[in-house]
C-alpha cells in the first residue's frame, strides 16, 4: 500500500511486514501482467513494464515469478484476467479516500470495497467524488545510508525532479506524473540503487483528525491493505505522532 509519506510511516507497524512482503509480491505480479497485457512484454519499449520489474526487483521477486506474470500478460501462458478499478468515498470524520484495485471479478470487489466503507463508519462514493482532491504524481525512494544529501538533491533535480525531501531513513523524490520513468532511469544511471518507484496520488488539502477518528481510519485502512484486489489506499489524512501512538493503541 501507498500513500502519503506519513502513512508511508505507520504501514509497518504493529509487526505486519510479514502480511506487507506477501501483498508485496501480490501488487507486483498483477502489475506485472497489467503492463505487459497493455504495453508489451518487452521492459525496454514499455516505461510501465520496467517500473514493475524494477519494482520487482527490489523486493527479491525471483526472476522466473517475473517472467511468468509477463507471459500471463503477453498471452504466452493462460492466467487470470485483469482488470484496473478504483474506488472513491469517505471515511470517518470527513477523510478522503482513493482505493486503485486489480481484479479479476469487479462484481465481487465493488460489493467487498462498500462493504468495508459501511462496517467502518465510511461511505463509497461516485466515480469523481474525492478524486478532485488528490493528485497524482510519480514518487520515487532511495535509501539514504551514507549518501550526501546535496548530492542526491542535485542529481535528481537534474534529472527533472520537482521536490526531493527526507523522510526517515530514505530521500523521497517526487515527480511529475509523465517523468517519473525519466527521473528514475536517470538516477539508475547515475549510480543511485533505487528502493522503490511508482504513481501516488497526493492530497491537495489534508483533513486534521483526533485520535478517535484516527483510530477508526486506521482499522477502515488495514481492512483494504489486507484485501487482495486492493493495490493501494489514499487519503488526506492528517494526524500527529501522539495522535497517531494513541490511536495505534485503541
Amino acid at each position: 500500500m501507498a500513500g502519503h509519506s506519513k502513512w508511508a510511516n505507520i504501514k509497518h507497524r504493529k509487526a505486519r511486514q510479514d502480511a506487507a512482503r506477501s501483498k508485496a509480491f501480490t501488487k507486483i505480479i498483477r502489475e506485472l501482467t497489467v503492463a505487459a497485457r497493455e504495453g508489451g512484454g518487452d521492459p525496454g519499449a514499455n516505461p510501465r513494464l520496467s517500473l514493475a520489474v524494477a519494482n520487482a526487483k527490489s523486493v527479491n521477486m525471483p526472476k522466473d515469478n517475473i517472467e511468468r506474470a509477463i507471459k500471463k500478460g503477453t498471452g504466452e501462458l493462460e492466467g487470470e484476467s485483469y482488470e484496473e478499478v478504483t474506488f472513491e468515498g469517505y471515511g470517518p470524520g470527513g477523510v478522503a479516500y482513493f482505493v486503485e484495485c486489480t481484479t479479476d471479478n469487479n462484481n465481487r470487489t465493488v460489493s467487498e470495497i462498500r462493504h468495508a466503507f459501511s462496517k467502518h463508519g465510511g461511505n463509497m462514493g461516485t466515480s469523481g467524488s474525492v478524486a478532485f482532491l488528490f493528485e497524482q504524481k510519480g514518487i520515487i525512494t532511495i535509501n539514504r545510508e551514507k549518501l550526501d544529501e546535496d548530492e542526491v538533491m542535485l542529481a535528481a533535480i537534474d534529472a527533472g525532479a520537482d521536490d526531493v525531501k527526507v523522510e526517515g531513513d530514505v530521500f523521497e523524490i517526487t515527480t511529475s506524473r509523465e517523468q517519473l520513468y525519466a527521473v528514475r532511469t536517470s538516477l539508475e544511471e547515475a549510480g543511485y540503487t533505487i528502493a522503490s518507484a511508482e504513481l501516488q496520488r497526493l492530497p491537495a488539502t489534508e483533513v486534521t483528525v483526533d485520535a478517535d477518528t484516527a483510530a477508526s481510519n486506521l482499522k477502515l485502512m488495514y481492512r483494504f491493505e489486507d484485501h487482495d484486489d486492493v493495490t493501494n489506499v489514499f487519503t488526506n489524512m492528517n494526524m500527529s505522532e501522539e495522535v497517531m501512538n494513541l490511536a495505534e493503541n485503541m
